[in-house]
């Protein structure tokens, strides 16, 4: 088995390929060791020390470390870890464990205008987030402000408000003139 990794946006994250798929549907987001219980492969990956947060994509994982931690020191394990959970044949969510499925539902009379929201996210936000290893997913619409909620890369990442801001903010806008702001939230 051959894992790739690759840089994100994020410097205290690190995208691990490891070459077959991590979730066949959604994301799974893990900000926390507790919330990594439920999956056999963030708890081995947890167990390596200055391990701060694990994220689940289709086809790879992202690992947050802690600020006291060098990448060339925590790197190799992480990769045993993941090297060692895919050649162990145990799922990589624990039974009857749901993912993360995207979006938060929305009802009330700005349905159309939420669908509108949430079909440019997922056309031209997700796919992009996605190869920078994370997820940016709908929370909420409120008198003209999205709510957005970032994992993996995304969460934390010195460059997401400019994300935020610059980049969808401004798609959002172009195409629905309803959109006056969009703000980050932690769920």
């Amino acid at each position: 088995m051959f894992i790739q990794t690759e840089s994100t946006p994020n410097p205290a994250t690190l995208k691990f390929l490891p070459g077959q798929t991590v979730l066949e549907v959604g994301t799974a987001d893990f900000p926390t060791p507790d919330a990594g219980a439920k999956s056999p492969l963030a708890q081995r990956i947890f167990a390596v020390d200055g391990v701060e947060a694990v994220f689940f994509g289709n086809d790879f994982v992202t690992v947050t470390k802690s600020d006291s931690v060098e990448w060339d020191h925590i790197k190799p394990a992480i990769l045993g870890a993941v090297m060692e959970h895919y050649q162990s044949g145990q799922p990589v969510m624990g039974e009857g464990q749901k993912m993360d499925s995207g979006h938060a539902e929305h009802s009330g009379e700005d349905g159309e205008i939420v669908g509108q929201i949430k079909q440019l996210l997922d056309t031209r936000v997700r796919p992009a987030v996605a190869q920078d290893g994370g997820d940016i997913t709908f929370h909420g619409f409120d008198r003209g402000v999205v709510y957005l909620h970032m994992q993996g890369a995304c969460a934390g990442c010195p460059s997401s408000t400019l994300t935020l801001k610059m980049g969808i903010e401004n798609l959002l806008r172009h195409y629905i003139p309803e959109v006056t702001e969009v703000r980050p939230v932690a769920v």
